[in-house]
């Protein structure tokens, strides 16, 4: 499973660990991510992503899901994500 947040597209990032005596490692940094359950309110249903918690911040900053996912860009968005963005703006074209 990648470690890739849904929502803003988080991966992790490479860089070092430096010792005491200034050798250098290479490691990776992990974003925290999150299960989390959100409620579209236009939609009236709930869908789980794979969330960084600065992802689910933002979101919540947002006002909630749908706000988020008519604002965010495209090429950010998992498949599953794009699939929930093109239903929410079929939803709010017929209301």
């Amino acid at each position: 499973m990648s470690r890739i947040c849904e929502l803003t597209g988080k991966g992790r990032q490479i860089g070092h660990n430096v010792s005491h005596a200034n050798n250098k490692t290479k490691r990776v940094f992990l974003p925290n991510l999150q299960n989390v359950t959100l409620l579209s309110e236009k939609l009236d249903r709930s869908f789980r992503f794979r969330v960084s918690t600065h992802g689910l911040r933002s979101v919540e900053h947002n006002g909630g899901l749908d706000n988020w996912l008519l604002k965010a860009r495209d090429t950010e968005l998992s498949t599953r994500a794009l699939k929930v963005k093109r239903e929410l703006k079929k939803a709010v074209a017929a209301a």
